[in-house]
Protein backbone atom coordinates (compact mmCIF):
# COMPACT_ATOMS: atom_id res chain seq x y z
CA UNK A 1 0.00 0.00 0.00
CA UNK A 2 1.30 3.66 -0.88
CA UNK A 3 2.40 6.16 1.76
CA UNK A 4 0.48 9.20 2.28
CA UNK A 5 3.37 10.87 0.77
CA UNK A 6 3.80 8.14 -1.70
CA UNK A 7 0.41 8.87 -3.09
CA UNK A 8 0.26 12.33 -2.82
CA UNK A 9 3.51 12.76 -5.36
CA UNK A 10 1.67 10.22 -7.77
CA UNK A 11 -1.36 12.19 -7.85
CA UNK A 12 0.41 15.39 -8.46
CA UNK A 13 2.34 13.58 -11.51
CA UNK A 14 -1.17 11.86 -12.96
CA UNK A 15 -2.99 15.57 -12.78
CA UNK A 16 -0.54 16.62 -15.27
CA UNK A 17 -1.93 14.22 -17.64
CA UNK A 18 -4.93 13.23 -16.34
CA UNK A 19 -8.12 14.58 -18.51
CA UNK A 20 -11.03 15.67 -15.91
CA UNK A 21 -13.71 12.89 -16.85
CA UNK A 22 -17.41 13.03 -16.70
CA UNK A 23 -18.73 13.13 -13.38
CA UNK A 24 -15.96 14.37 -11.65
CA UNK A 25 -17.18 17.49 -10.03
CA UNK A 26 -19.74 15.07 -8.58
CA UNK A 27 -17.06 13.02 -7.11
CA UNK A 28 -15.45 15.80 -5.34
CA UNK A 29 -18.53 17.08 -4.12
CA UNK A 30 -19.56 13.58 -2.66
CA UNK A 31 -15.81 13.60 -1.51
CA UNK A 32 -16.18 16.47 0.54
CA UNK A 33 -19.59 15.42 1.79
CA UNK A 34 -17.56 12.15 2.97
CA UNK A 35 -14.70 14.22 4.29
CA UNK A 36 -12.18 12.01 2.07
CA UNK A 37 -9.83 12.44 -0.83
CA UNK A 38 -10.62 12.05 -4.05
CA UNK A 39 -7.83 10.31 -6.59
CA UNK A 40 -6.61 6.83 -7.03
CA UNK A 41 -8.67 5.89 -3.84
CA UNK A 42 -11.53 8.09 -4.79
CA UNK A 43 -13.76 5.77 -6.75
CA UNK A 44 -14.45 3.11 -4.33
CA UNK A 45 -17.20 4.94 -2.55
CA UNK A 46 -19.81 2.36 -0.81
CA UNK A 47 -22.97 2.53 -2.65
CA UNK A 48 -25.21 3.91 0.59
CA UNK A 49 -22.28 5.91 1.96
CA UNK A 50 -23.13 7.95 -1.70
CA UNK A 51 -27.04 8.31 -1.10
CA UNK A 52 -25.86 9.51 2.21
CA UNK A 53 -23.49 12.02 0.71
CA UNK A 54 -26.17 13.27 -1.77
CA UNK A 55 -28.50 14.20 1.41
CA UNK A 56 -25.87 16.07 2.97
CA UNK A 57 -24.89 18.28 -0.33
CA UNK A 58 -28.17 19.04 -0.82
CA UNK A 59 -28.84 19.93 2.81
CA UNK A 60 -25.88 21.90 2.44
CA UNK A 61 -26.69 23.56 -0.98
CA UNK A 62 -30.28 24.53 0.28
CA UNK A 63 -28.42 26.38 3.39
CA UNK A 64 -25.58 28.30 1.78
CA UNK A 65 -28.40 29.47 -1.33
CA UNK A 66 -29.81 31.02 1.81
CA UNK A 67 -27.12 32.45 3.57
CA UNK A 68 -25.26 34.40 0.46
CA UNK A 69 -28.09 35.10 -1.45
CA UNK A 70 -28.67 39.01 -0.91
CA UNK A 71 -31.61 39.25 -3.60
CA UNK A 72 -34.12 37.54 -0.97
CA UNK A 73 -35.68 39.79 1.50
CA UNK A 74 -35.33 39.42 5.27
CA UNK A 75 -38.63 37.62 6.18
CA UNK A 76 -38.22 35.53 8.87
CA UNK A 77 -40.32 32.26 8.21
CA UNK A 78 -40.57 28.60 10.14
CA UNK A 79 -41.12 25.63 8.30
CA UNK A 80 -44.73 23.64 7.61
CA UNK A 81 -43.42 20.56 8.98
CA UNK A 82 -45.64 17.35 8.09
CA UNK A 83 -45.46 13.91 8.85
CA UNK A 84 -43.94 11.86 6.13
CA UNK A 85 -42.91 8.11 4.83
CA UNK A 86 -40.15 8.05 2.86
CA UNK A 87 -38.93 6.02 -0.17
CA UNK A 88 -35.83 4.43 -0.08
CA UNK A 89 -33.38 4.85 2.25
CA UNK A 90 -32.88 8.69 3.90
CA UNK A 91 -30.93 10.39 6.05
CA UNK A 92 -31.88 13.75 8.38
CA UNK A 93 -31.08 16.83 6.64
CA UNK A 94 -30.65 19.02 10.02
CA UNK A 95 -28.69 16.09 12.52
CA UNK A 96 -27.33 13.85 9.60
CA UNK A 97 -28.90 10.69 11.00
CA UNK A 98 -30.41 7.97 9.20
CA UNK A 99 -33.88 8.27 9.26
CA UNK A 100 -35.19 4.65 10.20
CA UNK A 101 -38.64 2.64 9.84
CA UNK A 102 -40.65 1.83 7.12
CA UNK A 103 -43.52 4.41 7.24
CA UNK A 104 -43.85 8.13 8.66
CA UNK A 105 -39.76 7.91 9.55
CA UNK A 106 -39.41 11.84 9.61
CA UNK A 107 -41.31 15.17 8.43
CA UNK A 108 -40.94 17.56 5.44
CA UNK A 109 -42.14 20.80 5.31
CA UNK A 110 -44.42 20.97 2.82
CA UNK A 111 -43.12 24.78 1.50
CA UNK A 112 -39.06 24.16 0.48
CA UNK A 113 -39.10 20.40 1.39
CA UNK A 114 -36.54 19.77 4.17
CA UNK A 115 -36.57 16.58 5.49
CA UNK A 116 -35.25 16.24 9.32
CA UNK A 117 -36.44 13.99 11.82
CA UNK A 118 -39.38 14.83 14.18
CA UNK A 119 -37.30 15.72 17.40
CA UNK A 120 -34.73 17.42 15.14
CA UNK A 121 -37.88 19.43 13.55
CA UNK A 122 -37.82 21.52 16.83
CA UNK A 123 -34.24 22.72 16.54
CA UNK A 124 -34.28 23.97 13.01
CA UNK A 125 -34.26 27.38 12.51
CA UNK A 126 -36.39 29.69 10.56
CA UNK A 127 -34.85 29.76 7.72
CA UNK A 128 -37.25 27.92 5.40
CA UNK A 129 -37.31 29.49 1.82
CA UNK A 130 -40.36 28.10 0.28
CA UNK A 131 -40.57 26.41 -3.47
CA UNK A 132 -42.43 27.87 -6.14
CA UNK A 133 -43.03 24.29 -7.31
CA UNK A 134 -44.86 23.69 -3.71
CA UNK A 135 -47.03 26.94 -3.68
CA UNK A 136 -49.55 26.00 -6.16
CA UNK A 137 -52.01 29.04 -5.11
CA UNK A 138 -52.19 33.04 -4.59
CA UNK A 139 -55.20 33.43 -2.67
CA UNK A 140 -55.49 30.81 0.54
CA UNK A 141 -51.77 31.29 1.06
CA UNK A 142 -49.97 32.57 4.31
CA UNK A 143 -48.63 35.33 2.94
CA UNK A 144 -45.10 34.94 4.56
CA UNK A 145 -45.28 32.05 2.80
CA UNK A 146 -46.12 33.92 -0.86
CA UNK A 147 -43.86 36.62 -0.52
CA UNK A 148 -40.72 34.39 -0.06
CA UNK A 149 -41.56 32.08 -2.44
CA UNK A 150 -41.90 35.15 -4.70
CA UNK A 151 -39.23 37.06 -3.89
CA UNK A 152 -40.61 39.99 -3.33
CA UNK A 153 -41.43 42.18 -0.29
CA UNK A 154 -45.31 42.36 -0.95
CA UNK A 155 -47.65 39.82 -2.76
CA UNK A 156 -47.52 40.60 -6.54
CA UNK A 157 -51.40 40.27 -6.73
CA UNK A 158 -51.47 44.20 -4.48
CA UNK A 159 -49.28 45.50 -6.86
CA UNK A 160 -50.46 44.83 -9.89
CA UNK A 161 -54.13 45.88 -8.41
CA UNK A 162 -53.25 49.13 -7.03
CA UNK A 163 -51.17 50.03 -10.26
CA UNK A 164 -54.01 49.18 -12.04
CA UNK A 165 -56.09 51.66 -10.08
CA UNK A 166 -54.28 53.82 -9.47
CA UNK A 167 -53.74 54.16 -13.60
CA UNK A 168 -57.09 54.37 -14.80
CA UNK A 169 -59.51 54.02 -11.68
CA UNK A 170 -59.28 56.88 -9.05
CA UNK A 171 -61.49 59.01 -10.27
CA UNK A 172 -64.51 55.99 -11.12
CA UNK A 173 -67.52 56.55 -8.96
CA UNK A 174 -67.88 54.34 -5.72
CA UNK A 175 -64.51 53.54 -5.62
CA UNK A 176 -64.40 50.75 -3.16
CA UNK A 177 -67.70 50.90 -2.49
CA UNK A 178 -69.27 49.50 -5.49
CA UNK A 179 -68.90 45.75 -5.42
CA UNK A 180 -67.89 43.79 -9.03
CA UNK A 181 -69.42 40.89 -10.39
CA UNK A 182 -68.38 37.64 -8.10
CA UNK A 183 -68.25 36.06 -11.42
CA UNK A 184 -65.61 38.83 -12.52
CA UNK A 185 -63.88 38.55 -9.43
CA UNK A 186 -63.77 34.94 -9.51
CA UNK A 187 -62.04 35.07 -13.15
CA UNK A 188 -59.46 37.71 -11.68
CA UNK A 189 -58.48 35.52 -8.54
CA UNK A 190 -58.25 31.86 -10.83
CA UNK A 191 -55.69 33.66 -12.94
CA UNK A 192 -53.54 34.87 -10.32
CA UNK A 193 -54.03 31.77 -9.06
CA UNK A 194 -53.15 30.32 -12.62
CA UNK A 195 -50.10 32.89 -13.25
CA UNK A 196 -51.55 34.65 -15.47
CA UNK A 197 -49.65 32.20 -18.53
CA UNK A 198 -48.84 33.50 -21.73
CA UNK A 199 -51.16 33.72 -24.37
CA UNK A 200 -49.65 32.20 -27.21
CA UNK A 201 -48.61 29.52 -24.44
CA UNK A 202 -52.17 28.94 -23.90
CA UNK A 203 -53.79 29.17 -26.90
CA UNK A 204 -50.82 26.44 -28.03
CA UNK A 205 -52.04 24.33 -25.18
CA UNK A 206 -55.69 24.52 -26.55
CA UNK A 207 -54.72 23.50 -29.61
CA UNK A 208 -53.54 20.38 -28.88
CA UNK A 209 -55.71 19.28 -26.72
CA UNK A 210 -58.17 19.85 -29.96
CA UNK A 211 -55.77 17.45 -31.98
CA UNK A 212 -57.19 14.75 -29.77
CA UNK A 213 -60.43 15.37 -30.33
CA UNK A 214 -61.99 12.67 -32.87
CA UNK A 215 -62.27 13.88 -36.03
CA UNK A 216 -66.18 14.07 -36.03
CA UNK A 217 -66.26 16.26 -32.58
CA UNK A 218 -63.40 18.32 -34.19
CA UNK A 219 -65.13 19.38 -37.06
CA UNK A 220 -68.70 19.62 -35.44
CA UNK A 221 -66.62 22.07 -32.76
CA UNK A 222 -65.01 23.80 -35.72
CA UNK A 223 -68.23 24.77 -37.22
CA UNK A 224 -69.90 24.97 -34.64
CA UNK A 225 -67.42 28.02 -33.38
CA UNK A 226 -67.42 29.84 -36.97
CA UNK A 227 -71.19 30.27 -36.46
CA UNK A 228 -70.39 31.53 -32.72
CA UNK A 229 -67.77 33.72 -34.08
CA UNK A 230 -70.30 35.15 -36.46
CA UNK A 231 -72.77 35.85 -33.78
CA UNK A 232 -70.46 38.14 -32.19
CA UNK A 233 -70.01 40.28 -34.85
CA UNK A 234 -73.23 41.64 -34.41
CA UNK A 235 -72.88 42.18 -30.76
CA UNK A 236 -74.34 45.91 -30.56
CA UNK A 237 -77.34 44.08 -31.61
CA UNK A 238 -77.50 40.77 -30.01
CA UNK A 239 -75.90 41.66 -27.32
CA UNK A 240 -74.03 38.60 -27.17
CA UNK A 241 -70.22 38.71 -26.69
CA UNK A 242 -67.81 35.96 -26.51
CA UNK A 243 -67.92 35.75 -22.84
CA UNK A 244 -71.63 35.40 -22.92
CA UNK A 245 -71.52 32.73 -25.23
CA UNK A 246 -69.50 31.17 -23.05
CA UNK A 247 -71.84 31.05 -20.27
CA UNK A 248 -74.35 29.80 -22.58
CA UNK A 249 -72.51 26.92 -24.01
CA UNK A 250 -69.95 26.26 -21.79
CA UNK A 251 -71.84 23.13 -19.93
CA UNK A 252 -73.33 22.34 -23.05
CA UNK A 253 -69.93 21.22 -24.65
CA UNK A 254 -68.22 20.11 -21.59
CA UNK A 255 -70.31 18.80 -19.21
CA UNK A 256 -68.83 16.97 -16.04
CA UNK A 257 -68.73 13.38 -16.25
CA UNK A 258 -70.20 13.67 -12.37
CA UNK A 259 -73.27 14.50 -11.79
CA UNK A 260 -72.92 16.35 -8.55
CA UNK A 261 -73.97 19.74 -8.24
CA UNK A 262 -71.36 21.29 -6.01
CA UNK A 263 -68.48 19.98 -9.21
CA UNK A 264 -70.75 21.74 -11.88
CA UNK A 265 -70.90 24.82 -10.29
CA UNK A 266 -66.79 24.85 -9.78
CA UNK A 267 -66.31 23.58 -12.91
CA UNK A 268 -68.49 26.62 -14.95
CA UNK A 269 -65.69 29.88 -14.72
CA UNK A 270 -63.81 27.32 -16.23
CA UNK A 271 -65.97 26.19 -19.28
CA UNK A 272 -66.99 29.32 -20.05
CA UNK A 273 -63.16 31.06 -20.21
CA UNK A 274 -62.66 27.89 -22.48
CA UNK A 275 -65.45 28.28 -24.95
CA UNK A 276 -64.15 32.51 -24.98
CA UNK A 277 -60.94 31.38 -25.81
CA UNK A 278 -62.36 29.32 -28.77
CA UNK A 279 -64.92 31.83 -30.26
CA UNK A 280 -62.40 34.60 -30.07
CA UNK A 281 -59.75 32.32 -31.48
CA UNK A 282 -61.72 30.36 -34.23
CA UNK A 283 -59.31 31.42 -37.03
CA UNK A 284 -56.27 30.78 -34.73
CA UNK A 285 -57.51 27.20 -33.57
CA UNK A 286 -59.00 25.33 -35.96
Amino acid sequence: MFSEERWLENEKKCAVVRKPKPGRKRQELLAVALGVKVGVRGGFLWPPLKLFACSQISSLVRRAALTHNDNHFNYEKTHNFKVHTFRGPHWCEYCANFMWGLIAQGVRCSDCGLNVHKQCSKHVPNDCQPDLKRIKKVYCCDLTTLVKAHNTQRPMVVDICIREIEARGLKSEGLYRVSGFTEHIEDVKMAFDREISNADERLEAVHDVLMLLPPAHYETLRYLMIHLKKVTLNEKDNLMNAENLGIVFGPTLMRSPEDSTLTTLHDMRYQKLIVQILIENEDVLF
